[in-house]
């Protein structure tokens, strides 16, 4: 499937790097010995809806890594790793921007939920509302949000 694919490749391309795993293993807040596990793009969306993307590169680099390189990896990675299929890039998309032949999309500062509507017949209504799942260390599990203008490229 390839969308499936797509997803795959995004989440490969976050996992080299950010040098983790797909499963990030995060301290709570709120209680110092409990531990909660976030996917990694979840990890990652929350450093760059704090406009601090390079923050989620592989600190074993030791900073020593392309600027510019480094934040179209991490967000061509988000990118392709949405939750909603229907706002993955194409791999052809996906692959022009890497190459810095089209430029970095905009994403929303908040990793969107996936949404999956019903059929609705006629005799029938639908709504549905947001849903907020909790906060872990400033991520969001679920959230809801228009995309907008992607932060400004910052290390500090």
């Amino acid at each position: 499937n390839t969308e499936s694919d797509v997803y795959s490749f995004g989440v490969v391309l976050l996992e080299i790097a950010c040098g983790r795993r797909p499963v990030v293993v995060v301290q709570q807040q709120e209680e110092d010995d409990d531990e909660d596990a976030v996917h990694l793009a979840q990890w990652v969306w929350s450093s760059y809806g704090r406009g601090k993307i390079l923050d989620a590169a592989d600190t074993r680099l030791g900073g020593e890594f392309d600027a510019q390189e480094m934040e179209c990896v991490l967000i061509v990675g988000l990118w392709c790793a949405q939750l909603d299929l229907k706002l993955r890039p194409s791999m052809r998309q996906a692959l022009n921007v890497l190459r810095f032949e089209a430029p970095l999309p905009p994403l929303p500062s908040r990793m969107l939920a996936a949404s999956y509507m019903p059929p609705v017949s006629a005799t029938e209504s639908c709504t549905s509302s947001p849903t907020v799942t909790r906060h872990v260390n400033g991520i969001m599990c679920t959230s809801l949000g228009a995309a907008t203008a992607r932060p400004p490229l910052s290390r500090a």
